[in-house]
């Protein structure tokens, strides 16, 4: 990864974007992608798309592209007395994904920051949202309900700055920068920041090299995390008959997958069988780039692209995934994963 790769990723990393509120992602996306592609807009669901011509007449119909916008994301159920916040979270994920600490919440005139608690492990049965999880009391994993986000602040003090009901809750920034590891690095929330750094990549790319074979639309999507929203009104709405979802793929031995820089090709997830004739063609084209690919059939996954082939809103659904470890979680990736995945989808578009 070159240093003008890792200062956009950290960039987004460090942007709040949480489902349904993904604008300032999507303003810094819309920055790097004016000058890659013909034309640029958002869409009545919030998508950033972007079209960059193909030939004119070229047999094969157009594509899009996805990356999603969002991230794992909290948000308010109810406020307390005390001014505590309760949450449950926008997506799947657990409080033991993220751990306590702090966030940020984002009040419409006040971004408030808290911390996510769970209460003194000094406790006995009389608090017994600590008991239940502690190893010599109910030893079971924390829960939504087992926490609260601490704001030190009263319920008129939230209300002026903005805080309610249906507030987005995030990581606080202090939580959300690159770590190297060998020659690995990590973050919270690389799904999907690191997609959507690819995919500007590889329209870098067909820009230099000629342009593609047919009108791509890239779809930097929203609401991803919460049911696919956004691609699946893209794919309703723009022309062409193909999708192909970029995303994080987990790197696990129940499917063969492991850490590397290159890419993981599903075919098939949770929810849908992807087009094998397209899955095929992202093997072959890795190999003839000289990237690692692995072919996976994965559980308990989804992507844009199997959303929307599971209400029929596709006819070809494929997905090319960046091999990535402790999904959901502090995600670690290869160093090199951007380069590999982002000639791949150029090969491909081409």
């Amino acid at each position: 990864m070159d240093a003008a790769t890792r200062d956009l990723l950290q960039e987004l990393l460090r942007t709040y974007g949480p489902g349904g509120d993904e604008e300032a992602v999507r303003d810094v996306c819309a920055r790097e992608l004016a000058p890659l592609v013909d034309r640029s807009w958002v869409d009545a669901a919030g998508n950033l798309v972007g079209l960059l011509d193909g030939p004119a007449g070229s047999a094969r119909g157009a594509v899009r592209v996805t990356a999603h916008l969002d991230e794992l994301a909290l948000v308010v159920k109810r406020v307390a007395p005390d001014g505590d916040l309760h949450v449950q979270p926008l997506g799947t994920m657990y409080p033991a994904n993220f751990g306590l600490g702090p966030v940020d919440v984002l009040g419409d005139a006040e971004v408030v920051t808290g911390a996510l608690v769970l209460g003194s492990e000094h406790t006995t049965r009389e608090t017994p949202q600590v008991w239940a999880t502690k190893p010599d009391g109910g030893d079971r994993a924390m829960t939504w309900t087992d926490v609260r986000v601490f704001t030190g602040r009263s319920p008129r003090e939230l209300a002026d700055a903005g805080v309610h009901v249906g507030s987005r809750v995030c990581v606080h920034r202090s939580r959300r920068e690159l770590v190297d590891l060998g020659g690995f690095t990590g973050c919270f929330f690389l799904d999907d920041r690191l997609a959507l750094v690819v995919l500007l990549r590889a329209l870098r790319l067909l820009r230099r090299e000629g342009g593609p074979a047919c009108d791509v639309y890239a779809v930097f999507s929203t609401r991803e995390e919460v049911g696919g929203v956004g691609a699946a009104y893209a794919d309703r709405t723009l022309p062409g008959e193909e999708v192909l979802a970029l995303d994080v793929a987990p790197a696990e031995d129940e499917y063969g997958t492991s850490l590397h820089p290159g890419v993981v090709v599903p075919y098939a997830d949770a929810t849908a069988v992807y087009d094998r004739r397209c899955a095929d063609r992202l093997v072959e084209l890795a190999e003839q780039q000289g990237v690692p690919a692995q072919r996976a059939v994965l559980g308990s996954y989804g992507s844009d692209a199997s959303d929307s082939s599971t209400v029929g809103q596709v006819a070809r659904a494929v997905a090319l995934g960046l091999p990535t470890l402790s999904t959901h979680g502090f995600e670690v990736v290869h160093r090199d994963v951007v380069d590999g995945a982002a000639r791949v989808l150029a090969a491909y578009l081409r």
